[in-house]
């Protein structure tokens, strides 16, 4: 018999019962490292409106959904899940500035120039492959800090000087790559 996902739902209450705190005002929610995992994002997310700040790495997730009503989301942390896909992600645009989104399937960056406020994208351990997915991060004015260490991408470069030489000559607005400032002349 297959387990049963843990619903959004579910894993809020379970998170109210542990903090003793109601979710609707919190400005950070952590429900990483659901047992059972939680397998699909839901509308049940817009009614966090005052968060900021929202983990849901370590589970079992597949797609971005039911964040529309999160006008306050900064910060969204989705690591170690199974996303394909950016889709999602554009009804945060106008508030998120920080998505963490490594070890998952995005093979595309389809969609990131919505997220015009973007300041720091970590999407190390992916799948993306192509320069030309690389150089739609061109559309996020703001991105400062960037991780894509263990995507096909980067390791199909001879070296790491040309990664960086590459990779910041592409995205002049970068200041940090892997975790290392870019030093320009």
């Amino acid at each position: 018999m297959a387990m049963k996902g843990m619903t959004i739902k579910e894993a809020i209450a379970k998170w109210e019962k542990d903090k003793g705190e109601t979710a609707t005002e919190a400005l950070t929610i952590e429900l990483q490292f659901q047992w059972p995992p939680i397998e699909k994002m839901d509308g049940a997310l817009s009614t966090l409106t005052n968060c900021e700040k929202l983990s849901l790495s370590s589970n079992m997730i597949d797609k971005i959904a039911g964040i529309a009503g999160m006008r306050n989301l900064k910060v969204l942390s989705l690591g170690r899940n199974y996303i394909k896909s950016l889709a999602g992600v554009e009804t945060v645009a106008d508030s998120l500035t920080e998505l963490w989104i490594s070890y998952n399937l995005i093979d595309k960056f389809k969609g990131i120039g919505t997220l015009k406020n973007l300041k720091v994208f970590y999407c190390s351990n992916n799948l993306i492959k192509e320069w030309a997915e690389f150089n739609r991060l061109q559309e996020c004015p703001a991105l400062r800090d960037l991780v894509m260490i263990g995507n096909p991408l980067v390791e199909s470069q001879p070296d790491v000087d040309t990664w960086r030489t590459q990779a910041s000559n592409r995205l002049q607005q970068i200041t940090k790559l892997d975790g290392i400032p870019i030093i320009r002349d």
